[in-house]
């Protein structure tokens, strides 16, 4: 299989045409905007298919919204203050059960913030961040290889259970070039989903729709949605381990913050220091029973993020006080270097009086 050098953001696009993606509707925001001219090149060459430059980001989550009813393959991208503009039209599609995929190549913030990488909307992904109860699959690359990968995984995943995708990366993971492999190949033929509206010759209408005036049927709806969620927990929650056995201190990481911590961690254990990663690569479903089944032997946890301590919630909220935890981030954009967190790991491995190897 041939390696082909390539940033980022073109390496989603060009795994999201090899997912059989049939329409892209996107608008210009820094720093994604490479995925859109990606789009715009090669996905319009194919019969079938369609790219629109939307005149804003509300447009163009509604487009997808359009396309996804008429049972395509569909995704759109933005990062931060963009992704915030389409959060009413993705909890839509929560609403109606429909999938997409949507790639938020994060920003600083809040606000217009930066345009330098950060993770600062792990609260928006995983929390919904439109109105509403209802979950998103949020999945975490951590490489140019895995961008790839896991954008193949995000359409399957829309698909399967008919739901919101959304690839959390960053500035610096959508600009930086490496390496990779495409191990699919885009598909003969171009699917439509059985369900899709495609006029009403045959069959009865039906009428997908967002908004009840009955509080039991909306309940209902709500439920259903609820068992779903609850499923997708059991079967789709990932993750990837580093050096974590006999660990005295785990660092916890995701995306980018995650490489540079197993730099980290890799200088640590040369230097005596027995310290492991664990990188969650679904932040929704996050992997809880993982970090509790680590804390049976481990009991210092750190938290790196790119951020003030967002994903630090979710493993407080696993732990619990079976392990102690601490954090270290650099919120705005600013960006770690292996060497520091490296001597966060040696002044916090110190306090707390851990053995050296």
């Amino acid at each position: 299989m041939t390696k082909v050098l390539m940033d980022g953001n073109r390496a989603i696009g060009e795994a999201a045409i090899r997912a059989g993606c049939q329409c892209y509707f996107g608008y210009p925001i820094t720093p994604q905007n490479e995925l859109t001219e990606y789009m715009a090149t090669h996905l319009s060459r194919k019969r079938g298919c369609s790219f629109v430059q939307a005149e804003s980001e509300i447009s163009a989550i509604n487009m997808v919204y359009g396309a996804s009813l008429a049972g395509v393959r569909v995704m759109t991208s933005s990062s931060s203050p963009g992704i915030s503009l389409k959060q009413e039209g993705i909890s839509y599609l929560a609403a109606c059960e429909l999938p997409a995929v949507i790639v938020n190549m994060s920003r600083g913030g809040p606000g217009l913030g930066s345009i330098s990488a950060s993770q600062s909307d792990y609260f928006q992904a995983t929390r919904g961040g439109g109105h509403g109860d209802y979950r998103t699959i949020v999945l975490a690359p951590s490489s140019v290889q895995e961008l790839a990968d896991l954008t193949h995984r995000a359409f399957d995943l829309s698909d399967k259970y008919m739901i919101p995708v959304i690839i959390l990366g960053d500035g610096m993971l959508g600009q930086m070039m490496e390496p990779i492999e495409f191990r699919h190949e885009a598909p003969t033929e171009l699917t439509i989903r059985s369900n899709a509206l495609r006029g009403a010759s045959g069959r009865p209408s039906r009428i997908i729709k967002t908004f009840t005036s009955n509080p039991r049927e909306l309940e209902e709806i709500n439920w259903s949605l609820y068992r779903r969620y609850s499923l997708i927990k059991q079967q789709e929650t990932d993750y990837d381990t580093f050096m974590v056995d006999n660990a005295e201190l785990i660092v916890v990481a995701f995306g980018m913050a995650a490489r540079i911590a197993k730099g980290a961690v890799k200088n640590s254990r040369a230097n005596g220091l027995q310290v492991g990663l664990l990188r969650p690569i679904t932040l929704w479903p996050f992997p809880s029973e993982i970090i509790q089944e680590l804390s049976q032997e481990t009991k210092q946890f750190l938290v790196f993020e790119m951020n003030m301590g967002q994903m630090l919630e979710d493993v407080q909220l696993s732990l619990g006080d079976k392990a102690e935890i601490s954090f270290y981030g650099r919120p705005g954009g600013v960006i770690s270097t292996p060497s520091e967190i490296t001597q966060v790991i040696s002044r916090l491995y110190y306090q707390k009086g851990l053995k050296r190897i």
